[in-house]
């Protein structure tokens, strides 16, 4: 990481770790905000205030999230396809409810099986909160009754430091600032200093801002 990108990675933490809060004034973080993935596969792209019109079929949702989250892709990709994922699932509440029974089958699965598998539940947690964010009122939201924030924190324990996973749940906690969102984001912070992609997504892909600009941005804007 050269002298630039780690003085803005460091103005980025003091905004990330006091202004959390104006960042998630300016609409639900996990899904207003794309994620950063370079060249890696994902979902086709699709605007965050997408309603349709799409040449994409909702009826592939399920197969092709699931066969990108099945090969074992980095964290920061499933956030990202994930994000995807539920604002295409949005439109059709059939396909929404089938991805996430699939992930959490899935990750059942790998429980039963006596081999927790941390990226299962880590999927099943993170789009459980993306549905939360992204599904309105009056909307039936198959995520209803799902703790994601907890699914991802068991995630982070089955897998051990993983600060991609940190950096998601910093997202999920918005807008804090308790001490388990503190703590998830000084994890993230410490682990992006030898993970450039991380680096990248914490100090400048928000909104085509860095996180210290939005936080003196007007509350709302995106």
């Amino acid at each position: 990481m050269n002298a630039r990108t780690f003085s803005r990675l460091a103005i980025s933490t003091v905004a990330v770790l006091l202004g959390f809060t104006t960042f998630a004034q300016a609409g639900p973080p996990l899904i207003c905000h794309p994620i950063e993935i370079g060249q890696a596969k994902s979902l086709p792209w699709v605007e965050f205030n997408h309603t349709g019109g799409s040449d994409y079929d909702l009826k592939n949702l399920s197969r092709d999230t699931m066969a990108i989250l099945d090969s074992r892709t980095p964290v920061l990709v499933r956030m990202e396809t994930l994000r995807r994922a539920t604002i295409y699932a949005r439109q059709d509440p059939q396909a929404a409810k089938e991805l996430i029974t699939r992930l959490q089958e899935r990750a059942l699965n790998s429980d039963a099986a006596r081999h927790p598998d941390a990226l299962a539940w880590f999927d099943v947690g993170y789009l459980a909160e993306a549905y939360k964010q992204w599904m309105g009122k009056g909307e039936p939201n198959p995520a209803a009754g799902l703790d994601g924030y907890s699914l991802v924190r068991k995630a982070i324990s089955l897998r051990g430091s993983d600060p991609e996973m940190e950096f998601a749940a910093a997202l999920i906690t918005l807008p804090g600032p308790d001490s388990a969102h503190r703590d998830h984001v000084q994890k993230a912070m410490t682990g992006a200093k030898s993970d450039s992609l991380l680096a990248q997504n914490l100090a400048s892909n928000f909104n085509h801002e860095t996180t210290s600009e939005l936080l003196v941005a007007p509350a709302g804007r995106l």
